[in-house]
């Protein structure tokens, strides 16, 4: 309970003088969401504006970096973190769009009406084009900005593409996940395309490279072509460490004696990606940018485990609102910071990434009203409170409404059959369905044999559709105390009230038969005309089913053909 004080006010404190007699609908209770911290708070004097890293890797679990006790090697993100600023009360979301929209927008999902799922690729969708983005904040601040890696946030018009929403340069797929070598996708039977780009162009002769290691010489070639006297923004977005499993041989022989195979192959592409990770802090200091730089590292949500990845000992996986899904490995490295080689049990969420990056640019957040994110660089460098005390973790009604959920349930202002949860101090609230709920060991034996996780996952659940738990007594949620404070729980649902009413709508369209690759050469890509655009988002009809003849190149089949072999020659690898 001690470090709950660097948290915020607490909750029950609030319910100890009596929370009816507080209007709990208002926004600035326990966050100022309508206006935001960011100005009360501004960042120190540096003698220039600083560099910018920011490094986000894919699906890598809470337990799977050296200094949460993995058998995972990252000998880079230990020493990193451990010379900079942990963050060990650090939340993000539980699948790859969502932490990336709030990222680039400083917003909660249920503000860019991206609260349900993924944009999946044949979809018309992309980040709401009126959102004004953290590359573009930083341009208007003198920046370059660059982005290597995975986009995942839409791509159907151009206007949706990373160099139209802030970047100056691109290398890297816009799909959820590619091979690490041949770069194609498929989002289902037979819809398959390549997806490697450089700006708003397809990278065909790119293909073979291991994708890790093509982002990393990358951000080498930009730093050694730019210079440290003009301040600059490289988004790295690895691919790593998302399915496929692929790795560089050499790698996965260091676990040979893994059992688990999933595990092995996972192991050595976090290794891989730790390696990546040295060569671009090498390149920070080789190019003159590392003593005037801001290193963040990320994970975008929490590791699938059954592909290798552990959250151990947190509670679910990838795709949940349990710790395992949402709380994320975080730290911040720099020659900038002022209290160095600590851990920070600050509250800190992905949506304060804008405006505190933002704010040491030096740039204007005047024009971007509304954020849920609040500038934490105080927090992080100096060690003071964390001006966040709350966090929406999400609201989605698209998601299938838990059976035993009910308004009833709810106090009569919230039907607890909705997937939602939030946190308010030491408070997590849960409603709906969570998603898969087990407490699941590092994967490091052949076989799992039948164990207690999973009879305590039979044995809890099934009729319930509310749980609460005070989270800093209890970050593995295994004491539902939902029964025991009713007080509580009626509270976060005025909270969970509150926030819906600031919802717009979801956007979540159906999949368009004309994003096939086979319309577009063989790639994935934007594919509506600026005709359909204007119709569909005016209203005037739903996108078609297909148009016209596929425009298959011509050598679309000999390509597909090379591609196989590409593959087959790689697998040896793997």
């Amino acid at each position: 309970m001690a470090v709950y004080a660097l948290t915020g006010i607490s909750l029950v404190s609030l319910l100890s003088f009596g929370y009816l007699s507080w209007d709990w609908m208002k926004p600035g209770l326990v966050a100022d969401v309508a206006t935001g911290p960011m100005e009360k708070s501004l960042p120190p004097a540096f003698a220039r504006p600083p560099h910018i890293i920011f490094i986000l890797t894919d699906d890598q679990g809470y337990h799977d970096v050296g200094y949460h006790g993995s058998d995972i090697q990252t000998p880079t993100l230990d020493r990193l973190a451990a010379e900079g600023v942990k963050l060990e009360n650090y939340y993000i979301q539980p699948i790859c769009t969502p932490s990336r929209s709030q990222l680039i927008t400083g917003r909660y999902q249920i503000h860019t009406g991206l609260q349900h799922s993924i944009i999946r690729p044949r979809q018309p969708n992309c980040l709401p084009l009126d959102q004004v983005t953290l590359p573009q904040k930083l341009q208007e601040a003198g920046y370059s900005t660059h982005m290597v890696g995975k986009w995942h946030l839409g791509f159907y018009k151009k206007e949706c593409l990373p160099t139209r929403r802030g970047f100056d340069t691109f290398l890297g797929s816009l799909t959820g996940n590619v091979d690490y070598y041949t770069y194609d996708n498929c989002d289902g039977p037979g819809v398959c395309g390549y997806d490697l780009h450089e700006g708003e162009n397809v990278a065909w002769d790119q293909s073979g490279k291991y994708s890790t290691f093509l982002y990393a010489q990358r951000v080498n070639k930009i730093l050694a072509s730019h210079s440290p006297k003009e301040p600059i923004f490289i988004y790295v977005a690895f691919q790593a460490v998302h399915t496929p499993l692929q790795s560089p041989k050499e790698y996965i022989y260091r676990y040979r004696s893994m059992g688990n195979v999933a595990r092995r192959k996972y192991a050595a592409m976090v290794t891989c990606m730790d390696e990546a990770v040295k060569n671009i802090t090498w390149a920070l200091k080789k190019y003159g940018y590392y003593d005037n730089s801001v290193i963040v590292f990320s994970t975008d949500n929490g590791g699938q485990t059954f592909s290798g990845g552990s959250n151990w000992p947190l509670r679910g996986r990838k795709g949940t609102y349990w710790e395992g899904g949402v709380r994320g490995i975080g730290f911040v490295h720099s020659p900038l910071i002022k209290r160095k080689r600590r851990t920070s049990w600050a509250l800190v969420h992905i949506t304060d990434w804008y405006p505190t990056l933002v704010s040491l640019a030096r740039g204007n957040l005047s024009n971007v009203p509304g954020l849920d994110g609040y500038n934490v660089w105080p927090a992080i460098s100096e060690g003071k409170e964390s001006p966040r005390t709350e966090i929406l973790h999400n609201i989605d009604p698209l998601y299938n409404h838990a059976k035993y959920g009910s308004l009833e349930d709810g106090f009569g202002i919230w039907n607890t059959a909705v997937q939602a949860s939030i946190r308010v101090g030491e408070w997590k609230l849960l409603t709906g369905d969570p998603g898969y709920s087990d407490w699941i060991p590092p994967q490091t034996l052949t076989n799992f044999p039948g164990s207690w996780w999973n009879l305590e996952r039979l044995t809890d659940g099934l009729r319930k559709s509310v749980w609460l738990f005070n989270i800093t007594a209890d970050p593995y949620e295994r004491y539902d105390l939902s029964d025991q404070r009713p007080d509580v729980v009626r509270a976060l649902l005025t909270r969970l009230v509150y926030y819906n009413q600031t919802a717009i709508p979801v956007r979540y369209p159906a999949e368009n038969p004309r994003a096939h690759p086979d319309f577009n050469g063989g790639a994935w890509g934007p594919w509506a005309s600026e005709d359909d655009v204007e119709e569909w988002e005016g209203g005037g009809r739903e996108p078609p089913k297909s148009r016209g003849k596929k425009k298959k190149c011509k050598i679309c089949k000999l390509r597909s053909f090379f591609r196989k072999l590409n593959t087959r020659l790689m697998s040896n690898r793997i």
